[in-house]
């Protein structure tokens, strides 16, 4: 007898239809799985085995031969549990095989029959084209953002017994938006740092690249962890597709379902050129730059984190895409982060204070050689930032709130969209004479810098489009100031001058 069962697979963010063939025929007892799965899906023949025996269905002593097509497909994880288990029961006869064409089934199964979660069930879920989709209870909150009729379960017996009409569907859960974690951090809680302040103004207003150098202690993680804050709320397709690559990624939980702020991801300076980027040797998994999409990448400490590591991202953050080739398949990731990073002036952090480096010449230059030049170019701001004076430090908090610049920030990106469809980082190089026209004062600055080697080819036109979000911020009309073009230039300098 044969059964097909509705299931799916995930590669990176994607999930891909699996049709589960199931054929019980004479022969003698064994259980085979073909149709290229990976080694915890083959492992399914001794889960599916004990699953069934505990949800108190004899095992059939005759040949199983289970085939997962598309045959030339990778499946892997064990999602496909649930499915098999399906399968054997339609093609033994105990439930009727009719009704599994209405119905898609994702999870794994324990040995005791649980139907566990499983990693990347939305995107899954969303390439089984059926009416309706069994899936496990701890995936059904992520489940009810799809437009099939969700059915969560938690065993295999009460699969079986609503396949055959003992007993009714579990609803599945209501959604409840979360609330929102970011507002509690707050640009108000820093102390000083007017000129940092302002850089990250504009970087959350342009999606500007913005680096920052200084001693520790500064403040450079308080500032990046409050930017966030400042960034507009994602919108609901925005935060349907950050979901989807968080569950593919398994960093999903029920409590977070949607994902409705801006992401922050600040990964270890020890982490892997793949968890950075993304691939995997045994399964394509989303990296840190994917899980960052639409939010803010922070590299702490970004002169420890090992070159290989570093230039991977330099595509990247460029076509704001990953592209990740392997021999047995290849992948595509979203990549559109903000990104931010910070590091010390030497390896001692103290650059610049009288006679307080330890560091000799030659561990400045080694230190300062592990962030490269190519990298140090996607840096729109690029900044200096010292401790805050004692004066600074205990005063009463000035400035604005995260909300008041968070209000101007949204103007801003507006103005950009409406002129673009996009915000100022994005302007294209054939854009920029029509969108931030140059004077013939603003020509020769450029040309100087140029000229003494300050500015490369890239960095006239991230200097140009820097100077536009100025101009969007300000409230400005089309025509970009000299002022505004000095302004977004000195915010572009060496960084490893800052220490004197």
């Amino acid at each position: 007898m044969l059964a097909i069962v509705r299931s799916a697979t995930i590669s990176g963010v994607r999930g891909f239809p699996v049709d589960v063939e199931v054929h019980v025929g004479s022969g003698l007892p064994a259980f085979q799985i073909v149709g290229l799965p990976d080694t915890s899906c083959r492992e399914a023949r001794d889960r599916v085995r004990a699953a069934l025996q505990s949800s108190g269905i004899e095992w059939p002593q005759r040949k199983i031969t289970v085939n997962l097509a598309p045959s030339d497909l990778k499946k892997t994880g064990p999602s496909l549990d649930l499915a098999i288990a399906v399968g054997i029961l339609g093609a033994i006869e105990r439930i009727d095989c009719a009704l599994l064409d209405d119905y898609g089934f994702l999870g794994e199964l324990g040995l005791d029959g649980t139907v566990r979660p499983v990693r990347g069930a939305l995107p899954m879920g969303d390439a089984v084209k059926t009416n309706s989709i069994v899936a496990p209870a701890g995936n059904g909150m992520e489940m009810t953002l799809l437009d099939q009729q969700v059915h969560p379960v938690e065993t295999l017996r009460e699969v079986i017994d609503c396949l055959s009409n003992h007993a009714t569907w579990a609803d599945p859960p209501d959604l409840v938006a979360p609330k929102s974690r970011r507002k509690r951090h707050d640009l108000l809680d820093i102390r000083g740092q007017q000129l940092a302040k302002l850089a990250l103004t504009i970087s959350a207003a342009g999606g500007h690249h913005m680096l920052m150098v200084g001693p520790p202690g500064a403040g450079k993680t308080m500032l990046a962890r409050r930017l966030p804050a400042l960034l507009p709320d994602l919108t609901e397709r925005e935060a349907l597709e950050v979901t989807r690559i968080h569950s593919a990624a398994g960093e999903l939980s029920a409590d977070q379902v949607p994902l409705v702020d801006p992401p922050f991801r600040a990964p270890h300076h020890s982490a892997s050129p793949v968890s950075l980027i993304g691939g995997g040797a045994s399964s394509m998994r989303p990296g840190e730059i994917s899980l960052a999409h639409r939010g803010v990448l922070f590299l702490d400490e970004l002169g420890e984190f090992t070159p290989s590591a570093l230039d991977g991202m330099r595509q990247p953050l460029e076509e704001r895409v990953v592209r990740v080739s392997r021999a047995h398949s290849t992948a595509k990731y979203p990549a559109g982060v903000l990104l931010v990073a910070s590091m010390n002036p030497c390896p001692c952090g103290e650059s610049g204070a009288p006679g307080a480096c330890r560091c000799s010449d030659a561990a400045r230059a080694r230190y300062h050689r592990r962030v490269s030049g190519p990298l140090l170019d996607r840096f729109d701001l690029r900044i200096g930032v010292q401790r805050p004076a004692p004066s600074e430090l205990f005063a009463e908090p000035q400035g604005e709130t995260s909300a008041q610049v968070a209000e101007r920030v949204a103007g801003a990106r507006e103005r950009a969209i409406a002129r673009t469809g996009a915000v100022n980082s994005q302007i294209e190089p054939g854009e920029l004479d029509s969108i931030v026209p140059l004077t013939n004062s603003a020509r020769t600055i450029l040309e100087n810098a140029v000229g003494q080697g300050r500015l490369s080819a890239r960095g006239v036109g991230r200097v140009r489009s820097v100077s536009r979000t100025i101009a969007d911020l300000e409230g400005g009309g089309d025509e970009v100031t000299v002022e505004q073009l000095c302004l977004a230039m000195s915010l572009r300098v060496d960084p490893f001058g800052f220490g004197g």
